[in-house]
């Protein structure tokens, strides 16, 4: 929604991060290499070697919408997007490309906006996870993931439905979220059980069938190692899911509670 974007540009750039001048940082210096042209540094993910001609460290919030906007706001129709939907279609885009937020958005329309909301972040969250650099920033991807579904959740929510149902609804995601880390919990468990125990055959989950395969003929993990290994990787990312839904039911929550005391 058109009226979104000043709320969803502060959430996605407080992850982009605020202003640095590492030296090592080819980013940061105006002519993309380290030692080239002048130090100018990085702010909200505008990096002088792409802008070399800005005042990056004065850089507003404004000056940086007026760059973001159009190269990825716009480039995902994020006015005509359902509220919730515009804000994990968008930060998505700003993360890896609007191409690929695009593709994830078309094959997540059909059901209802917090279902499309889940569905673009679950496809967010699997190509994350297929790239070589995951197993270095996995715990900050996955965390920013969980955090902006949940909120997308909440905008999602809060278009059709008063707070206290919308803080019923984030609790509700908070609780499956939940049970679902809990069900892996209890699998690595048996899986672990039964390899130690030489127990028998186990079960691939398609989506990591090539990757863990590759592990297995490199003779780096045996194979029920490595379903342990998915299974606690599952069971801290839908943990990370029930903190951020049980954040924004409690930032609801404090929101109504204000509100309803003439704040």
């Amino acid at each position: 929604m058109q009226s979104n974007f000043a709320e969803a540009l502060a959430i996605t750039l407080a992850y982009e991060g605020g202003y640095s001048t590492v030296k090592s940082d080819p980013g940061n210096w105006t002519g993309g290499k380290v030692g080239s042209g002048v130090l100018k540094g990085t702010k909200y993910g505008i990096a002088a070697s792409a802008h070399p001609d800005l005042d990056i460290k004065n850089l507003t919030l404004d000056d940086a919408g007026k760059i973001y906007k159009p190269q990825y706001w716009d480039k995902v129709s994020g006015d005509r997007l359902a509220s919730g939907v515009d804000l994990v279609t968008w930060d998505y885009a700003v993360n890896s490309g609007p191409s690929r937020a695009l593709k994830a958005l078309l094959a997540s329309v059909g059901g209802t906006d917090v279902q499309t909301v889940k569905k673009i972040c679950a496809k967010r969250l699997g190509f994350l996870q297929s790239l070589a650099i995951w197993k270095t920033f996995k715990g900050g991807w996955s965390s920013r993931v969980a955090s902006v579904e949940a909120k997308g959740v909440a905008w999602a929510l809060a278009a059709v439905k008063g707070p206290a149902a919308v803080q019923a609804g984030l609790l509700e995601e908070q609780v499956a979220a939940k049970k679902t880390a809990t069900r892996n919990t209890a699998a690595a468990g048996t899986t672990g059980a039964a390899t130690t125990a030489g127990g028998g055959d186990v079960a691939l989950n398609p989506q990591h069938a090539d990757q863990l395969a590759g592990w297995v003929l490199g003779g780096l993990l045996g194979v029920a190692a490595i379903i342990v290994l998915v299974l606690i990787v599952r069971t801290i990312i839908h943990k990370q899911r029930a903190d951020a839904y049980a954040i924004e039911a409690a930032a609801v929550r404090w929101s109504a509670s204000y509100d309803e005391k003439g704040g």
